[in-house]
């Protein structure tokens, strides 16, 4: 299927490994321009000479997507460089999740900034050039977010945050010919899983393994990375024309919310 992005210009916070690096890649495979941006200035320079490695347009930034003047730098540079935004991804986020009493009130006002404050300043930021090609905007939400656990907080109140604004802007945006949608993820392979990984006592492939056990996944596995690119390319692309304001769970079954 062609997903009609070739020479769109797609924007990515978070973008230098997990699950934005296989999204900028499966977008520059499909002809598109990708900017990503990251805290990491190594990991940022690895994941750009991967996706420029199989031929794509890369706008890399060292950028701090819980800041406005990251934000801010990460959109402008974009814009200089192409002229124009097709599409933005807040995919920057973390996991930050505990009991009340552990959490005070930097840590809840870290998660907010980066996860919530984020989406709020990048699609702001961009409005005006998604205005002008009609594009999407995508968010990068969790299962929590509809399904909270205990001792979840403050990466599920976040979340749940962003798929309200999501909502919110889909209709407030549909009007301009602009669709808002969120993928809302369980477990998937992703930079975080590798790290925990590497600091246990066991491979990757068992430590995925375990997890997926641990969780009773109902497929039985975790995701992988390049499920989540499907998903989210379409989303982005014109053969969802008619998707707005829709948070589809990527979880292998795991949630118990539709």
């Amino acid at each position: 299927m062609d997903l009609h992005l070739t020479g769109k210009v797609v924007l990515i916070t978070g973008g230098t490994d997990g699950l934005g690096l296989a999204l900028a890649q499966r977008l520059v495979e499909e002809g598109a321009a990708v900017a990503i941006c990251g805290r990491d200035e190594e990991r940022l320079a690895r994941a750009e000479r991967q996706l420029e490695t199989i031929g794509g347009d890369v706008f890399a930034l060292r950028a701090d997507a819980a800041t406005s003047d990251g934000i801010e730098q990460f959109v402008e540079g974009a814009v200089s460089r192409w002229g124009k935004v097709d599409g933005i991804v807040h995919n920057a986020g973390r996991s930050a999740a505990g009991p009340l009493e552990a959490s005070d009130d930097a840590v809840w006002d870290g998660d907010l900034q980066l996860k919530l404050m984020g989406a709020v300043r990048l699609t702001r930021s961009a409005l005006p050039y998604l205005r002008e090609s009609k594009g999407a905007a995508l968010f990068t939400l969790a299962i929590a977010a509809k399904a909270p656990g205990a001792a979840s907080e403050p990466s599920s109140v976040s979340r749940a945050a962003g798929m309200a604004l999501m909502k919110s802007l889909s209709k407030e945006l549909g009007p301009d010919g602009i669709r808002v949608n969120a993928i809302l993820i369980g477990l998937i392979e992703s930079g975080q899983w590798v790290r925990a990984a590497a600091a246990s006592d066991s491979s990757l492939p068992e430590f995925y393994e375990r997890l997926a056990a641990n969780a009773a996944i109902p497929l039985g596995r975790v995701g992988r990375a390049d499920e989540f690119a499907d998903v989210a390319s379409y989303l982005l692309s014109a053969r969802s024309s008619y998707v707005t304001g829709t948070a589809i769970n990527l979880d292998g079954g795991l949630s118990p919310a539709v």
